[in-house]
């Protein structure tokens, strides 16, 4: 299972550099299998983080992943014919500095560690400190 798919690819960074991050054999199309490749790949190096604070692979993809397998599979697939640039390195590394967060419990997928959602309140709750100028305070007078 992929956490992102050839759409998510297209989606993110466009057919015309999915076709240049694939396409070995110089057709001109997007290449599925060489695509899926890096899709699994990065799938696979996600779930190394996330399996020590999450059952994987995930059921259903929290939007996140799938941002995150987009950068680190275009990583993977970049080195045939096609250049790593700066900013294919860069989102790979704040993709694998996430995942980091993730695995040390600095970052949160809105999860709890069996997997369910969190449920997070919308009440928001006070607590008082105490009077700080009430009538013992300030000799009976006010201000």
């Amino acid at each position: 299972m992929t956490y992102a798919s050839r759409d998510d690819m297209v989606k993110a960074f466009g057919e015309s550099e999915c076709i240049a991050l694939t396409d070995r054999s110089y057709t001109g199309v997007i290449d599925d299998d060489v695509l899926n490749g890096g899709l699994e790949r990065a799938s696979a190096r996600i779930d190394t983080y996330l399996a020590s604070r999450y059952p994987v692979p995930w059921t259903d993809t929290p939007g996140v992943l799938v941002g995150t397998c987009c950068d680190i599979a275009r990583y993977e697939l970049t080195g045939a014919s096609t250049q790593n640039t700066d900013e294919i390195r860069d989102r790979y590394r704040e993709a694998i500095r996430f995942l980091e967060s993730v695995a040390a419990g600095r970052a949160t997928l809105g999860r709890l560690s069996d997997g369910s959602v969190a449920e997070s309140s919308n009440r928001a709750r006070f607590t008082s400190g105490g009077r700080q100028f009430g009538r013992d305070e300030t000799g009976g007078g006010a201000f």
